[in-house]
């Protein structure tokens, strides 16, 4: 008897229907704060599918959501806007070594208050001493690239050697994701934010307008995402993993902006 309740007892855990994970749970899922929209459109789309699963999104900055799970936070899928952090999740045991796949891209743009009178027209306007420029912080996915993208105009002759310095010299703010810095510069509190290509999306571009970043200086943001390895829905977990990586969640994807996923380096 005591055999069977343990038997029984683990099959009640994770149901199944026709050999497909139960949808009857909820299914917890961390991403990086520049995905929400498309998120939540994928999420509609994986309810169509799982019509009794919740899906429950807990958006922030990818540095912050890693923290979260290295510090126990219970989860079931983590979507990085970058590799580090997924490498953080996977360092803290919480991700599978081999778990993780790239499944969209982003890149960088600059946007302006929509009514702005700074005079920033172009890239080399954001070193003149004097504006107020906002950046995600440092230690975010969206704030490292933009600091990358500094660097690599700075090399280029044209900006010259003290542009990411001059640059830097104007931040007034680090903010806790690109959408943050989104906000501060609809609101007229900047002059000037990197943000993701993502952001500015139509209803934003009503209130914002917008600087392109030369594919040369630009950097690629790589979007990884892994279910959760102790997460208690694996099978589930891993269905909306594969349902992010199928041609449904990668159109899903690239109607918001983002890129198509590239395959990993060897």
């Amino acid at each position: 008897m005591l055999a069977l309740l343990i038997v029984s007892g683990c099959s009640a855990a994770i149901p199944r229907s026709n050999g497909r994970p139960s949808s009857d749970s909820t299914l917890t899922v961390f991403a990086a704060a520049s995905l929400k929209d498309a998120f939540e459109a994928i999420g509609q789309e994986f309810n169509s599918e799982y019509p009794a699963a919740k899906l429950e999104f807990n958006f922030a900055g990818s540095q912050q959501l890693a923290q979260q799970l290295a510090s126990g936070a219970p989860g079931d899928v983590f979507a990085s806007a970058n590799r580090s952090q997924m490498d953080v999740a996977i360092a803290s045991g919480r991700v599978a070594v081999d778990a993780s796949r790239v499944f969209a891209g982003n890149r960088l743009v600059v946007v302006l208050p929509k009514d702005g009178n700074a005079g920033v027209a172009e890239l080399k306007d954001l070193a003149r001493p004097g504006l107020k420029i906002v950046l995600a912080d440092k230690t975010v996915p969206a704030g490292s690239y933009a600091l990358q993208f500094l660097e690599k105009a700075a090399s280029e002759n044209s900006y010259g050697a003290s542009y990411s310095e001059d640059v830097r010299s104007n931040i007034a703010s680090h903010e806790e994701n690109g959408r943050s810095v989104l906000n501060k510069v609809i609101l007229g509190e900047a002059d000037a934010g990197i943000v993701y290509q993502t952001d500015a999306t139509p209803l934003t571009l009503a209130q914002v307008a917008v600087i392109e970043i030369p594919v040369e200086l630009n950097v690629t943001a790589d979007y990884t995402i892994a279910p959760v390895v102790d997460s208690p829905k694996g099978p589930l977990a891993q269905e909306f993993v594969s349902y992010v990586l199928s041609p449904g969640g990668q159109q899903t994807l690239q109607d918001y902006g983002f890129l198509p996923a590239q395959p990993a380096p060897p």
